[in-house]
């Protein structure tokens, strides 16, 4: 694996090298010449200018420098070179260059538990003193004794069950300041982190060169929407109005003279499988012309995307480094975890497709911003 700095960055190569031996080398031989003060800063400064623009211009002009050297990387720039190079027959007016991703397992890790069930958990536990009864009620039983395979067995139903319970009967403003404190105190039970510390440096960079190429990127996600929507701005650079997922129905209501949403225990939408093109039609309006997933729950996603004409980049994250972040599920010839299943079927389709497969392990030179 070639070193890197905290930040991915990689060090720079030999162009620097020459002046800085050199300098050294005058240093060491005693060069009567070089101990003179004007000599030795001039010296320092050939040396940090050919830093500047040697060294960190090979970094500068990588824009993905956290990504293996590679077919999968190669993809990313050869998309985005041919679909902003006007002379291409592939080049896209920049209205037309949406970029959609899911969030969890996408942009950040789903495991063990999607991010916003161990938020749900927490508000279980914090309201349980208000509902006895919960601690002898699936899926309630299940939550309070962190039993995630009882919560896997109790499907989308149960965990519904769950966020109805949690997430409802407050103002729209009451849970954002609910989710955003939850956001500053909550920590990953194996990384010991914030949430928002966990985005995934390699994707984080593909946001980034996509938008300086100007494409327009969404969050297409299964989670809520008001969930995600406190945070994505400022862990993804994506605004709250980019930003697509499920929701609840919320009432209008006058609360002490003023206008307030109210949550309401009852399903707006769900923006998972089919939901993601219905979704995107819905709240975007355009079709996207790049897709990224890690899931069963994004491959109507990107079969949407993939049915246009013209440029198309569909890839799929693939969790295989069981020592950097995690391995599951079928494709890995591993138990079916019901989080973020990658199940054989779709890996199939994704090579008779032509879909990208990002293999974590592979394709990632690090995974998170700052790796400890």
């Amino acid at each position: 694996m070639t070193p890197q700095t905290e930040f991915g960055i990689r060090p720079a190569r030999l162009s620097w090298w020459g002046p800085a031996a050199f300098f050294l080398a005058e240093i060491v031989s005693g060069d009567s010449k070089l101990k003179s003060k004007q000599r030795i800063l001039t010296w320092v400064l050939i040396l940090f200018t050919s830093l500047a623009s040697g060294g960190l211009a090979i970094a500068a002009n990588d824009p993905l420098p956290s990504w293996e050297e590679g077919a999968t990387k190669q993809a990313i720039v050869n998309f985005v070179q041919q679909t902003t190079d006007r002379s291409s027959p592939n080049f896209l007016p920049s209205a037309e260059r949406i970029a959609t991703f899911d969030n969890d397992g996408t942009l950040w890790p789903s495991h063990p538990i999607y991010v916003q069930l161990a938020f749900a958990l927490d508000r279980i536990n914090a309201l349980t003193p208000q509902h006895p009864e919960w601690k002898t009620t699936m899926p309630f039983k299940a939550a309070l004794e962190n039993d995630f395979e009882a919560l896997a067995a109790a499907g989308e139903k149960g965990i519904l069950e769950l966020i109805m319970a949690s997430h409802a009967g407050m103002s729209t403003a009451e849970f954002e300041t609910i989710v955003s404190e939850w956001f500053k105190t909550a920590r990953h039970p194996r990384f010991k982190r914030p949430y928002t510390e966990l985005a995934y440096q390699p994707m984080l960079e593909v946001l980034a060169y996509l938008r300086a190429n100007e494409f327009k990127t969404y969050i297409v996600s299964g989670g809520g929407v008001e969930f995600m929507r406190p945070m994505t701005e400022a862990v993804y650079g994506i605004p709250p109005e980019q930003v697509l997922g499920s929701s609840i129905k919320t009432e209008y209501v006058l609360k002490d003279g003023k206008p307030v949403l109210i949550r309401l225990p009852e399903l707006n939408f769900i923006d998972d499988k089919t939901g993601k093109p219905v979704g995107i039609n819905n709240f975007i309006g355009r079709r996207p012309v790049a897709a990224f997933g890690n899931s069963g729950g994004d491959r109507e996603m990107l079969e949407w995307t993939g049915a246009g004409t013209g440029p198309r980049l569909m890839m799929l994250v693939f969790h295989d480094d069981a020592e950097r972040e995690y391995a599951y599920g079928p494709a890995n010839g591993l138990p079916d975890t019901h989080f973020g299943t990658f199940s054989q079927a779709l890996m199939d389709e994704a090579k008779q497709k032509g879909w990208a497969v990002i293999s974590m392990k592979n394709d990632w030179r690090q995974i998170f911003q700052t790796e400890r």
